[in-house]
């Protein structure tokens, strides 16, 4: 089939969605709950959409600036300058999504060839946007034991001459790991050693629980020329399908490089969005009630698991994902996952999805009703001491 569409190299191998897998199965299974869409159950709060309702009948419906409107741009550096007050709206470009953010600055900094470090377990577009610059993806494996986080000796094990880059994603999809300022620190001192660029993902850098204050490689100055920072609405304000996002550079050169690409890719991301964007940072109140539910929800969901034999989870320090173990049952998360499925009716992600580090792991998202999360365990539960009665 391929050889008759006559495909590119780089579209025969791009890497397959294990993520994507569940959910075509799951559409054979109506009935089963799905615990796999990683995005707020919430919808947008209403003054995000009043102020995109706005912008659309005052008529702004036209292009934008390849790297976003100044207002956003403005808005999004005034947020980062407790990182650094030195950011300016020329630090900044706004993307759809912090997807594209990524995308474009792997085009900017690495060459086919070169070698960019990213967590194993994480998520797996990483792979799949490297592959389409030509670069190549050399996972660090994170350990349960170390909560998943990365450790800065083990990223040391990884680095060759043909490493240009580490990507960090924190708090991490899938494992909801969050790495310390200790851990920022000794990752700095890897990264400055080895002259390495770093890209730093952070979208869920508001979803954090019990206290942890999120901390970024940005506010290291020692390496704040070699970091790019990236972020979107998507998560902490349940904008999902606006499309926005923004990336951080060092220095305003970048951004300017960053727009021509930007300008052949996708142009530009919609004017009013970019004005409900622009609202959306004006309260943080209620991403504050979403956390406060997902806190709730994540209890829900872990404790709830916990609870059934065989299995052990971690509780999530940020995200709204939970990481669990299922290494007691002696299967692949790949076939634990589909059994969870035809048998339990609960669609989860394997973690061998996100790398060899996942498996023996699933994925659930609690960014649920706390009724569906209920029944999820419920349905799990049952499952489990009807097929594994001996299970301790």
């Amino acid at each position: 089939m391929a050889e008759a569409l006559r495909i590119s190299e780089r579209a025969l191998n791009y890497p397959p969605s294990g993520i994507r897998k569940m959910f075509d199965l799951a559409v054979q299974h109506p009935e089963a709950i799905k615990l796999t869409v990683g995005e707020p159950n919430f919808d947008t709060p209403d003054y995000i959409k009043e102020a995109a309702k706005k912008a659309l009948d005052e008529g702004q419906t036209h292009y934008a600036p390849n790297a976003g409107t100044p207002e956003l741009r403005e808005a999004v550096a005034s947020k980062y300058k407790s990182y650094w007050e030195g950011y300016t709206k020329d630090h900044v470009i706004v993307t759809v999504g912090a997807m594209e953010g990524l995308m474009l600055s792997m085009m900017l900094l690495l060459n086919p060839g070169d070698e960019l470090l990213v967590p194993d377990p994480c998520f797996p577009n990483y792979y799949g946007q490297a592959a389409i610059v030509g670069a190549r993806v050399v996972p660090v494996p994170t350990y349960e034991e170390h909560e998943y986080r990365m450790q800065a000796r083990d990223i040391e094990k990884a680095i060759t001459p043909s490493t240009r880059a580490i990507l960090l994603n924190s708090p991490c999809n899938p494992t909801g790991a969050v790495l310390t300022k200790e851990d920022i620190l000794a990752i700095a001192g890897i990264a400055k050693k080895h002259d390495l660029w770093v890209l730093s993902d952070e979208p869920y850098d508001c979803i954090i629980y019990d206290g942890m204050k999120p901390f970024s490689i940005a506010q290291v100055p020692e390496v704040r020329d070699r970091v790019f920072v990236y972020n979107s609405f998507s998560k902490a304000y349940a904008m999902t399908g606006w499309r926005v996002g923004y990336l951080l550079a060092p220095d305003p050169a970048y951004i300017k490089k960053l727009a021509q690409l930007q300008e052949g890719v996708a142009s530009c991301v919609s004017t009013f969005s970019q004005a409900a964007a622009v609202e959306a940072l004006r309260s943080t109140s209620c991403v504050e009630k979403m956390v406060e539910d997902y806190t709730r929800r994540r209890d829900i969901l872990i404790d709830g698991i916990n609870a059934i034999p065989g299995f052990s989870c971690k509780k999530s320090a940020g995200s709204f994902y939970a990481f669990v173990n299922i290494k007691a049952f002696g299967k692949s998360s790949q076939e634990f996952a589909e059994e969870l499925l035809e048998q339990a009716g609960v669609v989860v992600v394997p973690g061998s999805a996100f790398g060899a580090m996942g498996e023996g792991y699933l994925r659930l998202v609690f960014a649920n009703s706390d009724e569906n999360l209920k029944e999820a365990v419920r349905r799990i539960g049952d499952y489990v001491a009807r097929a594994y009665p001996d299970m301790k």
